[in-house]
């Protein structure tokens, strides 16, 4: 998600939702998985609310999307600080899934059946949309995927 704030909102509403349904977890050491598996689809339900939030005029796009001066490092050189925002920029404007499924790749190193598995889609919905994430992010840096 980026800022402090939103993971914080993350982690709530993740427990919150894991207390709530945890006569649901069938086989306690499953309890990791299925614990990921909330955070995830919550992260989702959280980078929709604020992509519907900046398309109605609610909030200004720098206020909600992943802010990079609040993850870049000052001490990075310029050049790299200049790169990494225009990566969070490209990033932010993914729609979720595709966001989402580039991170869980590309960040937390999840093969596309676990993130099948994560976000509830087929395997095929996995690599299309890790296909399609990658394929943006390449196109917007001017590189091949």
């Amino acid at each position: 998600l980026g800022r402090d704030d939103e993971a914080d909102d993350l982690a709530q509403e993740a427990f919150a939702q894991a207390l709530g349904s945890l006569d649901s977890l069938a086989e306690p050491r499953a309890f990791a998985g299925w614990m990921k598996t909330i955070v995830i689809r919550t992260a989702h339900k959280i980078v929709r609310r604020s992509a519907l939030m900046r398309r109605l005029g609610l909030v200004a796009r720098g206020d909600s999307a992943t802010a990079a001066d609040e993850i870049v490092s000052p001490d990075a050189p310029p050049d790299v600080r200049v790169e990494l925002r225009a990566i969070y920029a490209i990033i932010d404007a993914l729609p979720a899934r595709e966001r989402i499924a580039l991170v869980l790749r590309r960040v937390e190193g999840l093969s596309h059946e676990e993130i099948a598995a994560h976000l509830g889609v087929s395997l095929s919905t996995a690599k299309r949309l890790a296909a399609s994430s990658d394929e943006a992010l390449a196109r917007a840096l001017g590189s091949t995927p």
